[in-house]
């Protein structure tokens, strides 16, 4: 479906619709319609009845559903690493899909990961107290008020910790076993 001002006619007729399903058409008088205004073409000023296309660069993850790239699209992130071949993956998928929106969330977790090991061994690693806020629960008596409460947060608590700290843990066992690698072909 193309980007167009004219709405497409992708439902049955009138009548077809009307000899089939009892009670259709009832609001079919303008009067009682509250989405006629909505529906009248208005003149609105725009001098175009497409507006002009943004230049592709270079290859865009597109929907199945649209036969091409709407006019203008974001361009702020592109797609690398891992990460942006399983989101490039995705896209082979209809966005009715569930495979086609869990691998986008897969991209996006590891693309976490890209980000921390790019980081780690930039020399730069993330400071996981601090951003975080790990420490602060510490701090003025704050994991205390988690008690006595009643917080529905309180269920969840231990998951939030391991996943916290998986990515760290898996970054560790990482650098481990490379550096065991690497030693191990030095003998």
């Amino acid at each position: 479906m193309a980007y167009t001002p004219e709405k497409p006619r992708t439902a049955r007729s009138s009548e077809e619709l009307r000899s089939t399903v009892p009670g259709w058409g009832v609001d079919l008088d303008p009067a009682v319609r509250p989405s006629v205004p909505k529906e009248v073409r208005q003149e609105t000023g725009a001098h175009w009845d497409f507006p002009e296309r943004q230049p592709e660069l270079f290859p865009r993850e597109k929907s199945t559903e649209h036969k091409f790239l709407t006019p203008v699209f974001g361009t702020a992130q592109p797609l690398r690493g891992l990460s942006g071949a399983i989101r490039r993956y995705a896209y082979r998928y209809s966005e009715a899909r569930t495979a086609h929106w869990l691998l986008l969330m897969a991209g996006d977790r590891v693309d976490v990961l890209e980000s921390r090991m790019g980081a780690a061994l930039s020399g730069r690693p993330d400071n996981v107290f601090a951003e975080t806020g790990v420490a602060r629960e510490f701090e003025n008596h704050a994991y205390r008020t988690r008690f006595g409460q009643h917080r529905a947060d309180l269920k969840h608590q231990p998951l939030d910790l391991v996943l916290w700290a998986a990515p760290y843990l898996a970054l560790a066992g990482g650098v481990y076993l490379a550096i065991k690698a690497f030693d191990g072909r030095d003998r």
